[in-house]
């Protein structure tokens, strides 16, 4: 789970290969007041229905097969790409007892791909294009991801055992949060990428960070890859 505000994990759970991404829905502390964005993998409404006791929110794309009976409509604004914003109710039983509230879902029709979004959520007081808006910032995620296979490649394991390949896992990502830190406390304009460039070549040297910081041009030594994306501006 990434917190979309600095691009930092909150959560983490490394499971088997046969555990569906729902279930980690189970794991999750959830924080009253939160906004939960999610793509439509994880529409399981007994476990939506725990956000809104909760006191927290979603934002869900929803599937083509989930019964829903409209029971309001409100005004949109057709050209920022809304194209509905409706009160519904679940109307299939068994989703209906477990949502036993009212939902609402916008319709979207992103002007870039031309693709026609639905989302559901839990929150009545946004602003449609709000939703839609916070469901975008999902991409994050992906790009998160990316960074991570890219950057932060686990090329060896030193050992195979469930304990020691998560152990590695952990380590790799721990190695990014403090690096995402370190940036961000000491106002480093260095990209995380070039930071552990730097910190590579420099990890077992005693000297201060900033020190071995000054050490470097980052404007011509340390030229990332024009394909590198910049994902990490705090």
């Amino acid at each position: 789970m990434l917190d979309l505000h600095g691009s930092i994990p909150t959560f983490i759970h490394i499971p088997n290969g046969k555990v569906h991404d729902v279930n980690v829905l189970d794991e999750i502390a959830i924080e009253a007041g939160a906004f939960y964005v999610m793509d439509r993998g994880y529409i399981d409404f007994e476990r939506l229905y725990r956000f809104t006791l909760s006191s927290a929110f979603f934002v869900v794309r929803t599937k083509s097969n989930v019964l829903l009976e409209r029971r309001y409509s409100r005004p949109v604004d057709r050209t920022t790409g809304l194209r509905s914003d409706h009160t519904v109710i679940l109307t299939s039983r068994s989703s209906a007892t477990a949502y036993p509230d009212a939902l609402r879902r916008v319709t979207y029709c992103d002007p870039e791909t031309g693709k026609r979004l639905r989302f559901l959520t839990n929150n009545f007081a946004l602003p449609p294009l709000a939703i839609a808006e916070i469901y975008k910032k999902r991409w994050a995620v992906k790009l998160f991801f990316r960074w991570i296979k890219q950057h932060l490649r686990i090329k060896a394991f030193y050992g195979t055992s469930e304990s020691a390949v998560k152990t590695q896992i952990w380590i790799s990502v721990s190695v990014y949060v403090l690096v995402a830190i370190v940036r961000k406390r000491l106002n480093l304009e260095a990209s995380l990428y070039q930071l552990l460039q730097i910190f590579s070549v420099a990890l077992f040297e005693k000297t201060p960070i900033l020190r071995a910081l000054q050490r470097f041009d980052s404007k011509d030594e340390l030229q990332p890859s024009p394909n590198q994306l910049i994902l990490f501006d705090f």
